[in-house]
């Protein structure tokens, strides 16, 4: 199995380290509401754009280590993709992470095959971790929020709190049947309803925000556009 080797500054009992971490496999938990009547709203958004609803709820689809990527710049085939912003957990020598990421995805593979559409682009994680201990217990109130380029202005695109989501270890108790997350695995746990609307941007900007301690983790990423040539 290929690693991705990552660089991330990752935070822990007060101290802040850079740290190599191998991810050896990707995964993109979707349809993780905790509301059902949100839940049917992003399936709604996306039945829209003519992507068939998910045959399970919540539903794990696998990625290639090599798309996760902490770069500010990603290259995507053609102008139908665009970024989401996501809780992201990865397992490392026992220890439980939790960062931030951009299930970044290609909208027209989207609707004739969503597990193709996740492989076709990148999947940017902001490149600093926190200890998920230091936030399991006050996980319902973390924030995540994404903003686009549009119309020469950055507009809101998603906001609101992780409580939208299901809890974690229910999330990944549905991967995997032992509760607990593979080593060298990064899960990206679900995401928000786009506000306006599902649409690309040429720079997709996101964070997770930690209202209890005051802090936060942010990143942003340029899509270069490649041609289609038939």
């Amino acid at each position: 199995m290929c690693a991705q080797t990552l660089t991330f500054l990752t935070h822990h009992d007060g101290r802040t380290e850079s740290q190599r971490i191998a991810l050896r496999s990707a995964v993109i938990a979707g349809w993780t509401g905790r509301d059902p009547i949100a839940r049917e709203k992003h399936i709604a958004e996306l039945e829209a754009l003519g992507v068939a609803r998910p045959k399970s709820t919540p539903i794990y689809y696998r990625v290639a280590a090599a798309r996760l990527t902490t770069s500010p710049r990603i290259e995507a085939t053609g102008e139908n993709s665009s970024g989401e912003v996501e809780l992201v957990l990865i397992r490392d020598a026992k220890l439980l992470w939790l960062g931030v990421g951009s299930d970044h995805t290609d909208r027209k593979v989207e609707t004739y095959c969503v597990t193709f559409s996740k492989q076709m682009c990148d999947k940017p994680i902001a490149p600093e971790l926190w200890a998920f201990d230091e936030v399991r217990d006050h996980w319902d109130s973390l924030m995540l929020r994404s903003w686009i380029d549009e119309g020469g202005e950055q507009r809101l695109y998603q906001e609101g709190p992780a409580s939208a989501m299901l809890p974690p270890d229910a999330i990944i108790a549905g991967f995997a049947s032992n509760g607990s997350l593979p080593e060298g695995t990064a899960m990206f746990c679900g995401t928000l309803a786009a506000e306006g609307g599902i649409r690309p941007s040429k720079r997709f900007s996101f964070e997770l925000f930690d209202p209890l301690r005051a802090r936060r983790i942010m990143h942003a990423y340029d899509i270069a556009v490649l041609p289609v040539e038939g």
